[in-house]
């Protein structure tokens, strides 16, 4: 029997980024919309192309489980040319297409509703066995779990996080197991499964939910039972059991949705499955890119030109520019904001961000370059020659100090002496930390 192939993605969250788009005057539809449909469209064509046997959808449609409709239909608009072409789906549930109650899925509902052909909608922890065009083949869906799905309120009652977290894990890990069980062992299986595991390296997703669920054992998941385990809910494209037994997959979001995935590749995973062998490849998807311009000017005696010089020595073509500039706060009307927004004008969209830089953080004295050449207390009195404004006190810091060095504290090192300006009079403190 020839292997099945499959296509798995996940994480499209259509709408998301929307900010950093503009309208586009030909179609009105907001240009980081049509980003996320295009990017989207290129996996299904490629579903289509090969033609896959079967679509593995891992969760998180959407920014959220109530969508505004025409961005509902621009991911249907996508999904149904699956369903004219025959080939069968499974659209699992994940947090982002759930109500904050977390019951349903009610983003992804609409599909088991219009009884969509050969779609599945997974909301539950179940196992669906699935006639495809070389085979049958068994998909366990694990959507995404809250507390209320596995343990009641009274349950639940005093109990810390981490412990509420350790008996969902007693509650699954039977649950699973009752699946696993009931398996046709002659038929390949995948588990589809929206979660966070334990050794995954999160990307974006930190920001949107990490904090929400709870965190799944690599063991509960890398099971012989499995062919391949196909993961939804981290943006990071990887691969958590390098042995291949089974691989436990997250193909990562299909788009760039902000600057903490300014460098993760974007794309699907195809895979072929066989009762006890699997072979799979990550496809990168050309998306648009996203680059951080960073440019210190503190020490500049041309701020403007610097920043100017650094934005022409990037790329910026229709991508999103984010520009950070550091600057002393009494520069600040050097820098002329039109010139830096035309310089600009080629990206796709960008944010400006200065940041100031406290002038108390510089080094006023030569002297205190080489900081081997002077003992503690000698890098002190120099410091203190250019602050008429610690004249008054400069005796006590530096007595202070003495005693300090001479072992006359025994709660505090020689490391641990900052001087700062204090908050409510602007006075200069030795602060012991």
């Amino acid at each position: 029997m020839p292997a099945i192939r499959i296509l798995h993605l996940s994480d499209t969250h259509m709408g998301s980024g929307l900010v950093r788009g503009h309208t586009d005057p030909e179609t009105g539809i907001n240009t980081r919309l049509q980003d996320f449909i295009t990017t989207l469209g290129r996996c299904i064509d490629r579903a289509l192309a090969e033609p896959v046997d079967l679509v593995l959808f891992g969760g998180d449609a959407f920014p959220d489980a109530t969508p505004p409709p025409f961005v509902q239909e621009a991911f249907a608009a996508q999904f149904c040319r699956l369903a004219i072409a025959g080939i069968p789906t499974v659209l699992l549930v994940g947090n982002h297409d759930q109500h904050s109650q977390g019951k349903g899925g009610a983003s992804l509902s609409i599909y088991r509703t219009l009884g969509v052909p050969g779609f599945i909608v997974g909301d539950t922890l179940t196992t669906h066995r699935i006639a495809t065009r070389n085979g049958d083949i068994q998909v366990v869906t694990l959507p995404w779990l809250t507390r209320s799905t596995l343990l009641t309120r009274t349950e639940t009652e005093g109990l810390a996080l981490s412990e509420i977290h350790a008996l969902l894990i007693e509650r699954l890990q039977p649950a699973l197991e009752g699946e696993i069980r009931r398996l046709d062992p002659t038929v390949p299986t995948v588990l589809l499964a929206h979660l966070m595991a334990d050794r995954a390296e999160l990307g974006a997703e930190r920001y949107l939910a990490v904090g929400k669920g709870f965190t799944v054992p690599l063991s509960l998941l890398a099971r012989p039972e499995f062919e391949y385990v196909a993961l939804g809910h981290v943006h990071r494209h990887q691969n958590l059991n390098p042995a291949d037994n089974p691989p436990v997959v997250y193909p990562g979001s299909i788009e760039r949705v902000d600057f903490s995935e300014e460098r993760e590749d974007k794309g699907f995973v195809l895979i072929d499955v066989e009762r006890g062998r699997t072979r799979w490849e990550f496809c990168t998807l050309p998306v648009r890119t996203f680059r951080t311009i960073e440019v210190d000017t503190a020490e500049s005696s041309d701020p403007q030109s610097d920043i100017l010089k650094a934005i022409a020595a990037c790329d910026i073509a229709d991508t999103i520019v984010r520009l950070i500039y550091k600057l002393r706060a009494d520069r600040l009307d050097t820098i002329d904001t039109n010139a830096l927004q035309q310089a600009l004008s080629t990206a796709h969209s960008y944010t400006i961000r200065p940041e100031l830089v406290s002038q108390l953080a510089r080094p006023r004295l030569p002297e205190l370059g080489d900081r081997r050449r002077l003992t503690p207390l000698d890098a002190l009195q120099v410091y203190l020659t250019g602050r008429d404004d610690l004249r008054d006190i400069a005796d006590e810091m530096l007595d202070a100090t003495r005693r300090l060095l001479d072992g006359d504290s025994d709660t505090v090192s020689v490391d641990a002496i900052k001087f700062v300006p204090d908050s409510m009079d602007g006075r200069t403190q030795l602060r012991l930390l």
